[in-house]
């Protein structure tokens, strides 16, 4: 019981304690083991910080206290842990008086919440430790750590100890701060988890980066900068090319034009790496939002080596056989792949159509609708008819931010329409292309650089070379042909469900078109597609396809309003997903049991039933 003089609590006679060894005593809801060694009494929370085995069943010995369900080894006199998968363990002041032992069941903490976890998600990314960086980033945001911290800490440690630059672990990294508005709490959590296991797995083992610096001087333009860097790209030069990016960064040049000097490159040749160097490109400037353009030197250096070492589309024989899609190209570019004298023309003919439009005034393109059977034509089998078409729009006017839409639309309409005859493999074909298009779309809101248009005109014919995964084309059910009348939330429980079972790929379209259709609330959608995907282990890709539909439909009704529930054109990239995540689950979910551990351990549950 606890004195009448203070709050320390009273354990049990000294000479009991040293003729046991060990005793347990529990107070306010906290276990503590005491323990008598070598002459000392030591307290520490009986719960082992890895994953919570009760410590007054393990072993001390020459000072070290075993924990005997994983091993894991503690100071006892410190509670310092010799693992750092294991973390330190609580130890608690002791006092004798009078031949009975006490302790003081409330020390002072070593260091705050916020901060120890934020230590140990360094520790947890540093050694590849999953449960340690679940713990982590669970323990920060539930101490009301803005989740941009974590992020930032995170892209720091993904862009310094991975040589061979930005991968898959930091665009997961990016997708799920972008979509962290769209899930609920929890789901925060396990969001942040995500982008951070990926980032560690892919750190592990790799050598950490060589940086080179800026030019000592400033005094060049970005035009200058920008040709330096394409020509460091084309030959492959990442030093050369490092140094040419971090001396526009550091001459002041704003977002927009150090993103034309990276875009500009990454289309410098079609569909580079299946068109993840792009959009590797668009996460790294999109993460930037998240933690600040002064991160920007390092994070856009890590850009060099994926771009300097794509492949390269132009080589293959798909975009050489049996059309020359390349040749198509060209002509429109006016020169090789890496020109763009032929677009200049013809934007010049576009500013002269909008001025004409607008009594005189260029404007920027924006006024630009799409003709009768625009999307039809690129939908087609006829590449020479997409090409141009996409040359005609350029010419009446059309931005890149308007045509990078429509490409867009066609490439989510392919995932929508994908046939599930194909191989499974062939998911990955149309996904590519859509994350592509969004890519390049949300590219295009970053800069106009005419550059872009070649992205644009990537999209295009990858659509069409996407074209006999869609044969026959599965059909896209429309909001309107299924208003039933069910209650939304019934329909998102069958939703959740379909995703339990395997092969529910068309149920899973129909399910959100039928969702739609009963007027529910695209917030619960959103959220109820976001858990589906975070409680599975999903792979890149599947992480990629969501957070793309997210943007495409969100851009699709900022640009046409709220709509009414049979717009089909609006809701398509939330059908695509939808199948897209249906096709690839369920999964064995392992990433989810070591969250629900790390979960209840931070919530102080018992792991372990004695």
């Amino acid at each position: 019981m606890a004195t009448d003089s203070d709050d320390l609590y009273e354990v049990s006679s000294l000479e009991i304690l040293e003729e046991e060894g060990r005793t347990l005593v529990s107070r306010g809801g906290t276990a503590l083991a005491v323990f008598a060694h070598e002459g000392e009494i030591r307290a520490v929370d009986n719960r082992c910080p890895h994953m919570g085995f009760p410590l007054a069943e393990g072993t001390v010995e020459d000072g070290i206290l075993t924990c005997h369900w994983h091993h894991a080894r503690f100071e006892l006199s410190c509670g310092d842990t010799f693992d750092p998968w294991a973390d330190d363990v609580q130890t608690y002041p002791v006092e004798i008086r009078d031949g009975t032992v006490y302790v003081d069941p409330t020390p002072e903490r070593a260091k705050p919440p916020a901060e120890h976890w934020a230590d140990r998600l360094e520790t947890g990314l540093e050694e590849n430790l999953r449960l340690v960086i679940a713990k982590s980033t669970i323990g920060l945001l539930n101490a009301g750590v803005d989740y941009r911290s974590p992020v930032e800490t995170t892209l720091d440690f993904g862009t310094h100890y991975r040589e061979s630059g930005w991968s898959s672990g930091l665009t997961i990294l990016g997708c799920m701060a972008n979509v962290m508005d769209n899930l609920e709490p929890e789901d925060r959590k396990r969001a942040l988890y995500t982008g951070a296991r990926h980032v560690a797995s892919d750190c592990d083992g790799e050598p950490p980066t060589v940086s080179q610096p800026a030019f000592s001087t400033t005094d060049v333009s970005l035009e200058r900068l920008k040709s330096w860097f394409r020509e460091c790209i084309e030959v492959r030069d990442t030093d050369g090319a490092e140094r040419c990016l971090r001396t526009a960064i550091e001459a002041g040049h704003d977002e927009a034009a150090v993103a034309e000097l990276v875009f500009a490159a990454a289309t410098d040749h079609p569909y580079l790496s299946t068109g993840h160097v792009l959009d590797f490109a668009n996460k790294a400037f999109e993460s930037l939002e998240h933690v600040g353009w002064e991160r920007a030197p390092t994070t856009l250096a890590s850009l060099v080596e994926p771009l300097a070492t794509a492949s390269r589309s132009d080589e293959r024989s798909a975009w050489r056989q049996p059309v020359d899609l390349v040749a198509l190209l060209e002509d429109v570019y006016g020169g090789d792949v890496t020109d763009t004298s032929g677009l200049e023309r013809l934007l010049e003919e576009g500013e002269d159509a909008t001025a004409g439009r607008n009594g005189g005034n260029s404007g920027d393109g924006g006024d630009w609708e799409s003709p009768s059977g625009f999307q039809e034509i690129l939908l087609s089998d006829d590449p020479e008819a997409i090409v141009s078409s996409l040359a005609d729009a350029i010419r009446a006017g059309a931005s890149t931010e308007a045509l990078a839409e429509e490409t867009a639309r066609a490439a989510a309409t392919r995932v929508a329409q994908f046939g599930t005859a194909n191989e499974f493999s062939d998911w990955n074909t149309v996904h590519h292309t859509f994350t592509y298009a969004n890519a390049v779309h949300q590219s295009t809101r970053r800069t106009d650089a005419i550059e872009l248009y070649r992205g644009v005109f990537d999209v295009a014919l990858n659509v069409y070379l996407d074209r006999f995964l869609n044969t026959p084309p599965a059909p896209v059910p429309s909001p309107a042909d299924n208003e039933t009348g069910r209650d939304p939330d019934t329909v998102l429980e069958d939703l959740l469900e379909t995703f339990d079972a395997e092969g529910e790929v068309n149920r899973a379209g129909r399910l959100v078109a039928e969702f739609v259709g009963c007027d529910g609330d695209v917030v619960e959608l959103k959220r109820t597609l976001g858990h589906a995907l975070l409680r599975e282990d999903a792979g890149f890709h599947t992480l990629q396809n969501l957070e793309a539909a997210f943007r495409q439909f969100e851009l699709a009704r900022e640009r046409n309003g709220d709509g009414d529930g049979d717009e089909v054109r609006q809701w398509v990239p939330l059908i695509a997903t939808a199948r897209y995540l249906a096709a690839h689950f369920p999964t064995r979910r392992e990433a989810e049991q070591t969250f629900t551990i790390a979960a209840r351990l931070n919530r102080g549950e018992t792991i372990h039933e004695a």
